[in-house]
């Protein structure tokens, strides 16, 4: 029996992998980004306090009303994560690829958090 290879289980293994080094603070918060195969999800994470201070997906009105396509609702998220970051006072961040690839959406999602005014 030919098994496939559980693409999700790499994906946490980079991650964890990748967690060992990037570590989000109170002055440097953590952008992290999930992407499942409808929506994506990017928040900012204080992992010295186990608070997260900033959060935008999809899922929100804001998001979700306007007919996009994946790419242009990832550069929405980008920017609605970035302002709400900005006006809670945190600028500079440490931005977590979750294990994905830096492209496409995820990509997109970081360019516009850094047009928004986000500097990583």
């Amino acid at each position: 029996m030919i098994t496939k290879p559980n693409k999700n289980a790499a994906r946490k293994k980079r991650h964890l992998h990748v967690r060992r080094s990037i570590t989000g603070t109170p002055e440097r918060p953590r952008l992290n980004v999930f992407r499942s195969s409808k929506h994506i999800y990017a928040q900012l994470i204080d992992d010295v306090n186990g608070v997260t201070l900033a959060s935008a997906s999809t899922l929100e009105a804001e998001v979700a009303g306007a007919d996009v396509s994946k790419t242009e609702a990832a550069k929405l998220v980008g920017g609605l994560v970035a302002k709400r970051a900005i006006d809670n006072g945190h600028e500079v961040v440490v931005f977590d690829r979750g294990g994905y690839l830096y492209h496409g959406r995820v990509a997109t999602l970081a360019d516009a958090a850094r047009e928004a005014g986000l500097k990583f």
